[in-house]
């Protein structure tokens, strides 16, 4: 736990904020207390506010979302506050896939209609592909992904092979992320990767041990859920260093401003990795108006959310700025597959392309 600020000073023990503070939610405009349960610090709102964004003419890109599992209510907080752009990796969804079919249709769904989703309400959708370290271990599964992983590369949405990595550090976890590695050379794409939730430090070294044996330019991965263990080592390497914020694991908004503070805005990146648990598709503009009150420069918030993002994933000659700086007009008349957003009797959202944000960071 880093040292605390003495804006929020003693908020983990009293559960309360300060009087006085002017931290306000990027979404909604609500008052903003830094609580503590179980030793972690997050951000939540005290009242339920206007839907002002406190990041007016901030932009932010979202790297690490898992959209699929989240509502259209998500999509409009994150795009009233600011988030213009999301990634989303592939990952396991809560219980263990038992066919082929049903990573395919997984797999077309992030591709498809995921991405048309997030257009509908005025956010750029990007994904990742892979298998995952946890099916890994099936074999006969993780075969027949391989077999059609190559076809899901190819699509035009697709802005690098992620998540793969490590979670208990198997044998067959090992084949199937050195076949990732081999299929993100031929394919020309950036690595996405998942360092595991248990023994952290050894399995995210071994990682970039098993990289550095293919030859894999550092400079093209991105090594994420890192910690305090881990950021040296990931920097030091030569990798992007990626943070997930979750409300009470992995990485606060608390502690990832400090590790800003120390470490500098260099190949850092902010993300929510928000999912079908407790996690929070905000964690991004959160994290952005902590930093600002807590006084890290505006152009160094800039690049950890936004700016270093797509440096990384630009590389995959997929993700440009042009897409979201010159969007397409919102309609959701629209219709995918015959499906629309919206359901019966909703009044559909018809609207001209607007002018890009400024980009310009003014916390509130």
């Amino acid at each position: 736990m880093s040292q605390q600020s003495s804006a929020f000073e003693g908020a983990a023990g009293s559960g309360e904020a300060q009087e006085g503070s002017k931290l306000l939610c990027p979404c909604c405009g609500a008052r903003l207390s830094l609580r503590g349960q179980n030793g972690t610090m997050r951000l939540e709102a005290d009242t339920q506010g206007y839907m002002i964004p406190a990041a007016a003419g901030a932009m932010f890109i979202d790297p690490h979302a898992h959209m699929i599992s989240r509502t259209t209510a998500d999509y409009e907080a994150m795009a009233r506050a600011g988030v213009v752009a999301v990634i989303e990796p592939a990952f396991w969804i809560g219980q263990p896939r038992t066919n082929l079919g049903s990573y395919v249709d997984y797999l077309s769904s992030i591709i498809g209609f995921e991405k048309f989703r997030a257009g509908q309400f005025g956010i750029r959708h990007y994904c990742c592909i892979a298998l995952n370290p946890k099916e890994a271990n099936n074999e006969a599964l993780a075969e027949a992904i391989m077999e059609v992983l190559p076809h899901f590369a190819a699509k035009e949405s697709v802005v690098a092979i992620g998540e793969l990595g490590y979670d208990e550090q198997t044998a067959s976890e090992d084949k199937y992320l050195r076949q990732q590695i081999e299929l993100a050379k031929e394919v020309d794409l950036p690595i996405m990767i998942h360092t595991p939730h248990r023994d952290k430090k050894r399995g995210t070294l071994r990682t970039m041990d098993v990289l550095s044996e293919h030859r894999f330019d550092p400079g093209r991965c991105v090594i994420d859920h890192n910690n305090e263990e881990t950021v040296r080592d990931v920097l030091d390497r030569g990798y992007f260093a990626a943070f997930s914020i979750y409300p009470h694991t992995k990485m606060g908004n608390e502690r990832m401003t400090e590790l800003v503070r120390q470490f500098g805005p260099d190949r850092i990146i902010v993300d929510s990795a928000c999912d079908w648990g407790v996690s929070d598709s905000l964690a991004v503009p959160k994290t952005a108006a902590l930093m600002a009150q807590r006084g890290i420069p505006a152009a160094t918030i800039r690049k950890v959310t936004y700016e270093n993002a797509l440096a990384a994933y630009g590389l995959s000659g997929v993700m440009k700025e042009q897409d979201w700086l010159d969007p397409a007009p919102i309609d959701q008349r629209t219709l995918f597959e015959g499906n629309s957003v919206l359901r019966g009797g909703q009044n559909p959202r018809i609207e001209a392309p607007v002018g890009p944000l400024s980009g310009n960071l003014t916390i509130a």
